[in-house]
């Protein structure tokens, strides 16, 4: 890299020199404190010398903010399927950028994330992201999907099959006849990627093919912690950074070029008590994984968190989950709480 083709002051690109940062995506990598640290420049510097590198490498100029809001598509959210976690989300899921859903094992994030994959394929009047009409002489349709990438465990193709069944329970709000159009598993595309590398290969390769076709309009990544957490050391954290870096950007991109939800689920990490971590729940002793240098990458941040209480419908019952905002530019810090049942997620209210 020549950092003299950058607009930045002589004093500052000699301090980079100094400190043996040879690319931007090295500068990028590092947060703004260690930048500090390594250059010994201020941090009026630091931010001068972000904002320099951070343009080099933006391929899209940004769009005005008037522009977003005439583009339908873009206004456009992917329901969760349910009405009370809907009007947390106002709507659902943003169609462009990255949202992110952490929680512990057992929390009910896949549960979620199954119940997106067959959102997403009702009609846009009923939340989904699929505006094709159902044809007058056909009984069955073929419609946009989703691709759902598995980096940890199997596809849980029961509880998929399931969840199908249980339809006409869970979306009242849709006329039987559409229901039973739609062939749901059909439209899921299942991908395995045990290691970054065959992830890259899906990521570049596959899964643009499947949105170019207009075959799926849903990007799932289950989950984002695993590969990052096994392939590399506490040690390797400069190296990790940048295939996280890398690894963002792609999602982002295939986000903004194809007007396409990108949902990733993450694992969390314990918090020492005492601590002042702003990234999770101020009600759990867990925040999310991978640390500042992944959250700096998403747009949404929600949290799916199992409460000690039981509630009951019914002949079923279910812990209380609770969906939590942690942040997003349009939503405020709230929460909502849940139940899992055998027709799907869905908000409860809390008994007074």
């Amino acid at each position: 890299m020549n950092w003299d083709q950058l607009e930045l002051n002589p004093r500052i690109i000699v301090a980079v020199k100094r400190a043996k940062l040879k690319s931007i995506s090295e500068v990028l990598c590092v947060s703004g404190s260690d930048l500090q640290r390594l250059t010994g420049l201020s941090h009026s510097d630091v931010q001068h010398l972000l904002t320099a590198v951070s343009t080099t490498c933006r391929r899209h100029p940004p769009t005005p903010v008037i522009l977003l809001l005439h583009n339908q598509e873009s206004n456009l959210k992917l329901s969760l399927g349910c009405r009370i976690l809907d009007q947390l989300l106002r709507g659902g899921l943003p169609v462009v950028g990255v949202t992110e859903l952490s929680g512990e094992s057992g929390a009910g994030k896949t549960q979620l994330a199954l119940q997106l994959c067959l959102s997403v394929q009702y009609p846009t009047q009923y939340g989904g992201l699929n505006s094709e009409t159902t044809p007058l002489f056909l009984s069955t349709w073929s419609c946009t999907g989703a691709v759902y990438v598995c980096t940890e465990d199997l596809f849980p193709i029961r509880r998929l099959q399931q969840l199908i069944q249980e339809q006409t329970n869970l979306r009242t709000d849709v006329p039987t006849d559409i229901i039973h159009s739609l062939r749901f598993s059909d439209s899921i595309y299942i991908e395995h990627a045990a290691d970054l590398e065959s992830l890259q290969v899906c990521l570049s390769r596959r899964i643009p093919l499947l949105l170019a076709r207009g075959l799926v309009r849903l990007l799932i990544v289950d989950s984002v912690a695993a590969l990052f957490r096994s392939e590399f050391q506490a040690s390797d954290w400069l190296e990790r950074n940048k295939q996280m870096l890398a690894f963002s950007s792609a999602l982002h991109h295939l986000s903004r070029e194809f007007t396409t939800p990108v949902l990733c689920i993450n694992q969390v990490s314990d918090v020492f008590s005492g601590s002042d971590d702003t990234l999770g729940p101020r009600s759990s002793t867990v925040a999310p994984a991978l640390g500042l240098a992944w959250a700096n990458q998403l747009m949404v941040r929600l949290m799916f968190l199992r409460l000690q209480r039981t509630v009951a419908r019914g002949d079923q019952t279910s812990a209380v989950r609770r969906l939590e905002v942690m942040f997003a530019p349009h939503l405020a810090r709230e929460g909502q709480d849940a139940g899992i049942w055998r027709e799907g997620v869905q908000g409860v209210y809390r008994k007074r």
